[in-house]
């Protein structure tokens, strides 16, 4: 009997401690589900913003499609070459040498150590504005390259204007990419959507101003994409002029920081560029390859109006992996 009673006192002992195990890992569930829905929380804020900027830019790029389609089949064959070219070897470049100090930014934000993000800041606008001299030179001489590589004549002399008339968004384009990883480095995505929508708002009348009111046709379709991209890079410059949340990154210039700490942003932005230029090739050198088909017209209109359209599937996921980074890299520098 007394060995019974010692099973008894044993069980109910194996079933306390099992009971204590399973709250201690309930507890620890619930912490992990916090934590998570923490993130989350926090991942949203910054990753949410971003989702709407990219969906009202590719509204933006459609708008451009259709003001050429507008203008006839060969304008937008034109436009569609002359942006396939633009982003081969102008849009890709400034994106990827800018994507180069996000890490440095955001770790620098984690860090609390604002002057190096401003620098850093001041440091790769100044490298993008250098960077768009040769790139706005070869853009101008366009032309004999896409002969050479057997396009139509008749559409890369559409080609050439449009690109030529699109200079102006090339220089506005490397002013508002580090712009825009500066301020989403401070977790300030909301006024660049708010920057953006408003800027796209304006984007159809504006076409329809220098396109059908002022006749420019091709050119105005290039200039309104230009002023599209000033638009917003006024509005975010007015906003951090205002702004008593956002670092002003004109305060924390000096002349010594201006030769200092170019080594690691270049070590950094020599392979964003590789990456971010491999990504996009692929695509763009289809662009290219519709040239050469049996009706390049035609084939270069449809892969324009492709491109413009499946931009929006890569919204999503590009955007949350913006704001992942962002997040990763403060915490990285906390």
């Amino acid at each position: 009997m007394e060995m019974h009673g010692d099973g008894d006192g044993d069980a109910s002992d194996s079933r306390g401690r099992a009971e204590g195990s399973g709250s201690i890992i309930a507890f620890f569930r619930w912490l992990l589900k916090i934590k998570v829905a923490e993130e989350l929380l926090s991942l949203g804020k910054i990753a949410i913003p971003i989702v709407i900027t990219s969906l009202v830019l590719c509204s933006k790029s459609i708008i451009s499609v259709l003001f050429l389609g507008r203008l006839g089949d060969i304008e937008l064959a034109g436009g569609s070459l002359s942006i396939g070219f633009a982003n081969i070897t102008g849009y890709s470049v400034l994106k990827g040498l800018a994507m180069g100090m996000e890490p440095i930014c955001c770790q620098a934000f984690g860090a609390k150590r604002w002057a190096l993000l401003c620098q850093t800041y001041n440091k790769t606008l100044c490298l993008l504005l250098l960077a768009a001299i040769p790139i706005s030179l070869l853009w101008l001489n366009m032309e004999p390259i896409l002969l050479w590589l057997g396009q139509d004549q008749n559409i890369t002399s559409v080609a050439k204007v449009y690109i030529t008339y699109s200079i102006p968004e090339l220089l506005a384009q490397a002013h508002l990419h580090p712009l825009r990883i500066f301020l989403r480095a401070q977790n300030l995505t909301k006024p660049v959507t708010i920057s953006t929508t408003c800027a796209v708002l304006l984007h159809l009348p504006v076409n329809y101003f220098l396109v059908v009111y002022l006749n420019l046709g091709v050119k105005g379709v290039a200039l309104a994409s230009a002023w599209n991209s000033l638009n917003i890079n006024l509005g975010l410059l007015v906003y951090l002029v205002l702004s008593k949340a956002a670092l002003k990154p004109w305060d924390k210039i000096t002349v010594k920081a201006c030769f200092q700490g170019w080594k690691p942003l270049l070590a950094l932005m020599v392979p964003s560029v590789f990456c971010v230029c491999l990504e996009w090739w692929w695509y763009e050198i289809m662009v290219l390859l519709c040239g050469l088909l049996e009706n390049p017209q035609a084939s270069l209109a449809a892969m324009g109006i492709l491109i413009q359209t499946t931009g929006l599937l890569y919204a999503l996921p590009y955007s949350l992996s913006l704001g992942l980074s962002t997040r990763i890299g403060h915490e990285l520098g906390a």
